[in-house]
C-alpha cells in the first residue's frame, strides 16, 4: 500500500480470533488512541470498562444479538458515555464524542496488527438496560458499544466502500 492513508482501509470488522491474549500494553494503546478524539469543548465524556474474564465476556454477548464471537476476544471494551459531562449534557454530542474515540480505537488496533468488531448498544433499550444492570453502571453512565478485541484468525482484503454518487458539490 503506497497511499499513505491506506491503513484506514486495512482496518476490517474482525469476529475470529485466535486464543492468543492482548497485552497490558496494547490495551493502553488502544485506550490512548480513542482518548486522542476531538470531543465537543474538549468535555471528554468516554469512560470504559475492560473485560478479560470469559465469563463476564460471555455474559456481556448474551445481550448482544450479533456479539457470541465476544467471549472468543483476547479482549472486550465497553465504551460508555458520561452525560452528565457531555457538552450541554447532550446526548448528541456525547455520542458523537464516543463515536470518534471508537474509529481512533478500532484504527489503534488495527496498527497493532490486531483485529476488532464494533458491537452496537446503544439506542438498544434492552441492551443498555442489561449491560447497566451487570456492570453496576451509575445512573450517568450509559454503555454505547462493545469492541471485542484480539489478534484476527482471518485476513479479509483492504478496501473502501467509496462510492461516489454519495457526493454532492455545494448543493444538494
Amino acid at each position: 500500500m503506497s497511499n499513505k492513508i491506506d491503513f484506514i482501509k486495512k482496518r476490517r470488522s474482525i469476529r475470529k480470533f485466535k486464543n492468543i491474549p492482548v497485552s497490558d500494553q496494547q490495551i493502553t494503546s488502544i485506550l490512548e488512541a480513542g482518548m486522542s478524539a476531538p470531543s465537543a469543548v474538549a468535555k471528554d465524556p468516554w469512560r470504559f470498562i475492560i473485560l478479560r474474564d470469559t465469563d463476564n465476556m460471555k455474559t456481556i454477548a448474551e445481550f448482544l444479538p450479533n456479539g457470541g464471537f465476544l467471549s472468543d476476544a483476547g479482549v472486550g471494551i465497553i465504551v460508555c458515555g458520561d452525560i452528565d459531562v457531555a457538552h450541554s449534557n447532550s446526548i448528541s454530542y456525547m455520542l458523537q464524542d464516543c463515536s470518534a474515540a471508537i474509529e481512533n480505537m478500532l484504527l489503534a488496533v488495527s496498527a497493532l496488527d490486531l483485529g476488532a468488531c464494533w458491537l452496537g448498544v446503544h439506542p438498544r433499550e434492552d441492551r443498555v438496560k442489561n449491560i447497566k444492570q451487570f456492570c453496576d453502571l451509575p445512573e450517568n453512565i450509559i454503555p454505547l458499544a462493545v469492541l471485542a478485541i484480539g489478534v484476527p484468525d482471518a485476513s479479509p482484503e483492504p478496501r473502501t466502500r467509496f462510492n461516489k454518487d454519495y457526493i454532492h458539490q455545494e448543493k444538494w
